[in-house]
C-alpha cells in the first residue's frame, strides 16, 4: 500500500530549496508537486533525521531516503553494527543496514 506524504526535501513547497538552477526551479525530488509517494509502512529516515537533505553537507537529497524524509521499512530490529544511528564511524551510511538503522 502506498502513502502520499509531504516532500521533506522542499518542505512541501515544490521548489528547489537551494535555487541551484534558478529561484523558480522545481524540486528534483517531488517534481514540483510538494508531495511524494512511499510504500507503507514507513519510518522517518535516521540518516538525515527526516529532513530529506544530505547530512554530509552537499546540497542534494539524502542518499538513504532520496529526499523523501522517510523510508519504507518493515523490520524493527536495531542494526547491531551502527546501533540504530544509520551511520558508520566515518559518517557515511552504515553498510549493514544501508543507513536505515534497522534490519
Amino acid at each position: 500500500m502506498s502513502n502520499i506524504i509531504k516532500c521533506a526535501f522542499c518542505s512541501g513547497s515544490g521548489k528547489d530549496p537551494y535555487d541551484l538552477l534558478s529561484p523558480i526551479s522545481d524540486c528534483l525530488v517531488c517534481n514540483g508537486s510538494g508531495k511524494v509517494e512511499i510504500t507503507h509502512p514507513l519510518k522517518k529516515c535516521v540518516f538525515c533525521s527526516g529532513s530529506g537533505k544530505n547530512p554530509l553537507g552537499a546540497r542534494v537529497p539524502c542518499i538513504v531516503c532520496g529526499g523523501k524524509g522517510s523510508n519504507h521499512f518493515e523490520g524493527d530490529t536495531k542494526c547491531t553494527q551502527c546501533k540504530g544511528r544509520g551511520r558508520s564511524t566515518d559518517g557515511l551510511p552504515c553498510t549493514s543496514c544501508g543507513g536505515k538503522g534497522f534490519k
